[in-house]
């Protein structure tokens, strides 16, 4: 008895610092944002009075200012999400294949040299494409040129700005899901092959028989970070497109931050970071639903 009590004060002692480090960096941020969008809570005043659910309601009532700058915001974060995190999976997954099928001594070359920029930061990363970008002396324009394509505004008009923002996510982050698959694919045991082999499988049945569904787990973890990752997105929009043209390219997190520190306006800001992370676990369930409800079922 004793001893079992021991052990589980030892394990629960390991527990614990991840225990008060997910409280004090998740749990208590969100509580104390929903505590602040419960409140009038400007930056530049002492008074913080209690509004109740007033942001919220002004957030779900059609032709109100908060309403406008949400759905505006969340229309343009929605088409960055359904643009991007496809590809992100598709074209990770494809790299990882590709990368794993090399010979050994250069596949640890090409998977460093896929991986580099996903540690650019965010200012190198815009400079990087802004020159690239560039309408007038881009090198992708200037490229375009040499075969006889007009010029295209990147980064000022629809739908390239989408093209742009897309293309750039996946040249900065696109490494880190190949890393992730590729740890994935090198898990599944040969034996699984072995007996495909034998079965007669070619390389298509293989990897839609084996390989696939070896790998779920790990699709659904991508699936899920690259969506949060895409809700997220904010350098990209900010640091290439301002939000432009117009505000086709401001996504939802950059009306946020705009409320909070250009309006004050922290307890309108809060609500609308609220709902954002709300439909962000909502979207994360029904994929993980999605992908194993009907086997769990």
């Amino acid at each position: 008895m004793n001893t079992g009590w021991q052990s589980r004060l030892t394990s629960s002692l390991f527990v614990l610092p991840y225990l008060i480090s997910f409280a004090a960096f998740l749990l208590f941020p969100i509580g104390y944002g929903f505590y602040i969008s419960l409140h009038e809570f400007e930056l530049l005043s002492d008074s913080h009075p209690f509004v109740g659910f007033a942001h919220y309601a002004e957030i779900f009532s059609p032709g109100t200012y908060l309403n406008s700058l949400f759905v505006r915001g969340l229309w343009a974060t929605v088409q960055f999400v359904l643009y991007s995190v496809p590809l992100l999976i598709a074209i990770g997954l494809a790299l990882a294949l590709l990368v794993n099928a090399l010979p050994r001594k250069i596949r640890s070359w090409f998977r460093t040299v896929y991986f580099i920029p996903y540690a650019v930061s965010a200012s190198v990363m815009a400079v990087i494409w802004l020159m690239m970008y560039d309408t007038n002396a881009g090198l992708i324009n200037s490229m375009l040129g040499k075969l006889g394509i007009d010029p295209i505004p990147w980064l000022t008009s629809e739908p390239w700005v989408w093209v742009a923002l897309v293309s750039t996510t996946l040249w900065w982050t696109i490494g880190f899901n190949m890393i992730i698959f590729i740890n994935a694919l090198n898990q599944v045991p040969e034996d699984y092959y072995e007996a495909a082999s034998i079965d007669g499988a070619g390389s298509w049945r293989k990897f839609a028989s084996v390989t696939l569904p070896s790998i779920r787990p790990v699709m659904l973890f991508v699936m899920i970070t690259s969506t949060i990752a895409s809700f997220n997105i904010y350098a990209q929009p900010f640091l290439l497109t301002r939000g432009g043209p117009g505000d086709t390219s401001k996504v939802l997190l950059m009306n946020v931050l705009d409320q909070a520190f250009i309006r004050k306006e922290i307890g309108a800001a809060s609500a609308m970071a609220i709902l954002m992370a709300v439909m962000i676990m909502i979207v994360s369930v029904v994929q993980y639903r999605l992908t194993y409800g009907r086997k769990e079922e």
